[in-house]
């Protein structure tokens, strides 16, 4: 009896695991499966090889699952995060290069400074504003980015219909009070390796 309520507990945790990663997409809570202009094949992949990334990081240091960031997009990581050592920045480049599947890394891991509450809450006032910004833009699919402020630099990931959505959304970017540098890693659709029909 034991026996049958544990497996039946075990079945029932694994399929609302999977319920939360198909609706939740690649970049968390506000992006649908539906709304991402990717394969469900490539959301897949992409979805298995950051969990990939996520958990090797963690064994490597469980401090990276509250310090490190990744986004996986079409076969292309994207870190971010604050670390303490600087050949750790080096390690965690190696590791997700490691990753099968990988097409491309991009790492904007920073090394950590004291913290300072007033830059802190800029980063957040800017990420905000940005974020309201695209949501009011009819012209951009505000769901579809990722974005990360890091000492007055703007880190924009994600996917464009159009290179006119992609540079409307740069564009919104610079526009933001305070911005030092806008760094766009933002993907075409017609660049995906497998669109979606």
């Amino acid at each position: 009896m034991k026996s049958r309520i544990f497996l039946i507990s075990l079945i029932f945790l694994f399929f609302t695991g999977c319920v939360g990663i198909s609706s939740k997409g690649i970049f968390g809570t506000g992006v649908s499966v539906a709304f991402d202009p990717r394969s469900l094949g490539t959301q897949i992949d992409d979805s298995v090889m950051q969990k990939n990334l996520t958990a090797r990081l963690a064994l490597r240091d469980k401090t990276h699952l509250l310090s490190v960031s990744t986004k996986v997009l079409d076969g292309r990581i994207f870190l971010t995060g604050k670390i303490e050592d600087p050949e750790e920045k080096l390690q965690i480049t190696k590791l997700a290069w490691e990753t099968k599947g990988v097409r491309s890394v991009r790492n904007d891991i920073t090394i950590k400074e004291d913290f300072n509450f007033k830059q802190s809450a800029k980063d957040l006032l800017i990420t905000s504003q940005l974020r309201t910004a695209l949501i009011f833009n009819k012209q951009i699919k505000a769901t579809n980015y990722q974005i990360d402020t890091y000492k007055k630099k703007i880190f924009i990931y994600g996917i464009s219909l159009t290179e006119d959505e992609r540079k409307e959304v740069i564009a919104e970017a610079k526009e933001i009070l305070d911005v030092e540098e806008v760094i766009a890693s933002i993907v075409l659709v017609e660049d995906l390796r497998i669109q979606k029909n």
